[in-house]
Formats: C-alpha cells, sequence, structure tokens
C-alpha cells in the first residue's frame, strides 16, 4: 500500500495519476464510505477521513485504514452526540466541532474537502 495523495505536489509524481484514475480512486473512497454508512451490520462513521489516511493497492484501489476515532451508532440512529471531539480539525464539519453533533453527514463533508 501507499499513500499517493499525500505526493501530489510533487510535479513527477502528479504525472501518475490523470483524470481518470483520479476519478477511479474518487469512486472507490465513495463505496468504501458508503459500506461503512449502509451496508454494515452497524453504522460506522470513521471521523476522520483525509488524504493520508487513504491507501491505494498497487491496482490504485483506495482502502480506508484508521479506525482509532471511529464511532459506531445503533442501527435505528441516524446521528449521535459526543463529549470529546475527535479527528482533524479541517476535515470537521462545524456542527461536530461545535456541538459534537455526529452523523454520516459529518463523513460526508469530510470526503467533500478531500475531494477538493
Amino acid at each position: 500500500m501507499q499513500r499517493i495523495f499525500s505526493s501530489l505536489p510533487d510535479p513527477k509524481k502528479n504525472s501518475q495519476l490523470d483524470w481518470s484514475k483520479r476519478y477511479n480512486i474518487i469512486e472507490g473512497i465513495t463505496c468504501r464510505i458508503l459500506y461503512l454508512h449502509q451496508d454494515s451490520r452497524l453504522t460506522i462513521i470513521h471521523c476522520d477521513l483525509k488524504a493520508c489516511n487513504i491507501l491505494l493497492d498497487e491496482d490504485l484501489n483506495p482502502k480506508i485504514p484508521d479506525f482509532g476515532v471511529t464511532r459506531k451508532i445503533g442501527v435505528d440512529q441516524t446521528e449521535a452526540t459526543t463529549g470529546r471531539v475527535v479527528g482533524t480539525f479541517g476535515y470537521m464539519p462545524p456542527e461536530y466541532v461545535t456541538s459534537g453533533q455526529l452523523s454520516t453527514k459529518s463523513d460526508v463533508y469530510s470526503f467533500g474537502i478531500l475531494v477538493l
């Protein structure tokens, strides 16, 4: 596994990823987030989606590691409130930072920042 996203500013490595490869990586990340939010037995909110937490295998398939700060919420719940805000500040949605309100939308916000 390699962390390609963190080396994109390097012009030599930047040319390794054309837009079709980038699109496939983004689509793969989307599928993994969807699995965590909808298809797994419990709803899992990653809470720390960022470039250095996306690994790519030799075929450029993304993997989402680092589940150290994840939150599990019940099957019938759509959101939770936490007393302790964890994760990387720049990728956190404002409602999570200010009030501890956490939902699957929090990961979607972080994913949007990642894509930008």
